[in-house]
């Protein structure tokens, strides 16, 4: 499965999900779980790198807990300890209604390194806790594996994206031992690096049940074969950022045809769970183009899954950042998948209409299907 880049075929258009390197194409849903494992490991072979097991020794410990005027809401600051020694720490800001009637959805990012998110008060007037964290803490964003989790666990070869997606499972792990908080609604979210960081934790972990990447780009829900204008390549990414990324994945610099995969298979692995992508249509950096094209090509996943209204893409004006229209828009989808309430907005952009999708294949029909 892990095949030298020179004898991996070249495929210019997307390469087929249902497809195995070798074997026949996969025929009904019931095929899926063993080919989103192969998919799954191609990801982590060849692009991201793997992440440890789950620590067994997860502990936290309540650091403050502050009540807001009128009662509305209550933040907690929490020391998450895990990993060898207890030497893994990860600060964290819970904010939450005050008198939920029952355990409350929760929204997690690991952004808190960039300041806190724009929409606090509206996430939690919906209903939602906020759950902040800072990935950095987890792993620098800076070359070098001598801080952070790299020298705890040695034998891994994860880059800093893997390493901050596991930051995000970690946190998982605590807001499903808190009665307060629905484990079966659990959504996260992140913007431009930490956008690739959230939906990479959210296609390895099931329990996580929305998964939305604002901005993410190159490395998240953007195309490395599908370049729109102004857009970040597989090239400068791994120039200037190679720690993100496990070090095979610059050998395909301009040879991108020899990617067994591209982007749309690590959306296609949060499948049959929610995925939303939110993306600016000024922010050319982060190819708004090829993010369409990979929804196109999930999104025959999702509905071979029978999950097609779980699936959604979303575009604004503007550029590259994290704002509030993009937090509301999360809450939004969030809502209808959620909450069951009646959705206003658009989920299945398509600004590029005018451009040929970049795949040919369909998802296969079941038989009696």
């Amino acid at each position: 499965m892990t095949i030298p880049i020179d004898v991996l075929p070249s495929v210019e258009e997307f390469p087929d999900p249902f497809a195995p390197a070798s074997g026949d194409r996969i025929a009904t849903p019931a095929d899926w779980p063993e080919r989103r494992r192969q998919i799954r490991d191609l990801l982590l072979f060849y692009e991201y790198g793997h992440l440890p097991p789950p620590p067994a020794n997860l502990r936290s410990e309540l650091l403050s807990s502050l009540s807001f005027p009128e009662g509305r809401a209550v933040e907690e600051r929490v020391l998450l300890s895990c990993g060898p020694e207890d030497r893994v720490s990860i600060s964290l800001s819970l904010l939450r209604p005050a008198q939920a009637s029952r355990p409350c959805p929760v929204v997690l990012t690991g952004d808190l390194c960039w300041g806190p998110a724009p929409a606090a008060g509206e996430v939690v007037r919906r209903g939602y806790a906020l759950a902040q964290f800072d990935r950095t803490e987890v792993a620098p964003d800076a070359p070098g594996r001598d801080t952070g989790v790299y020298p705890l666990y040695p034998g891994y070869d994860w880059g800093a994206l893997a390493a901050w997606a596991w930051g995000y499972h970690r946190v998982v792990d605590y807001l499903t031992t808190r009665l307060d908080v629905d484990p079966n609604r659990i959504a996260v979210t992140g913007h431009s690096r930490g956008g690739k960081a959230a939906l990479l934790a959210g296609a390895l972990d099931d329990r996580i049940a929305l998964t939305t990447p604002n901005d993410s780009g190159c490395g998240g829900a953007g195309s490395f074969r599908h370049q729109g204008p102004g857009s970040e390549s597989l090239d400068t990414i791994t120039t200037v950022f190679p720690y993100w990324f496990h070090p095979r994945l610059r050998d395909f610099v301009g040879r991108e045809d020899r990617l067994p995969f591209d982007q749309h298979f690590l959306l296609a692995l949060v499948a049959p769970r929610a995925l939303l992508t939110t993306n600016a249509l000024g922010d050319l950096w982060a190819n708004p183009e090829g993010s369409q094209q990979t929804y196109l090509a999930a999104k025959q996943v999702f509905a071979f899954l029978g999950a097609g209204t779980r699936i959604g893409n979303h575009y604004r004006e503007g550029g590259h950042e994290h704002n509030a229209d993009d937090w509301n828009t999360l809450l939004d989808f969030a809502d209808g998948q959620f909450q069951g309430r009646s959705v206003m907005g658009h989920f299945d952009g398509r600004p590029f209409s005018g451009r040929a999708t970049a795949f040919s294949w369909t998802a296969p029909i079941p038989p009696n299907g």
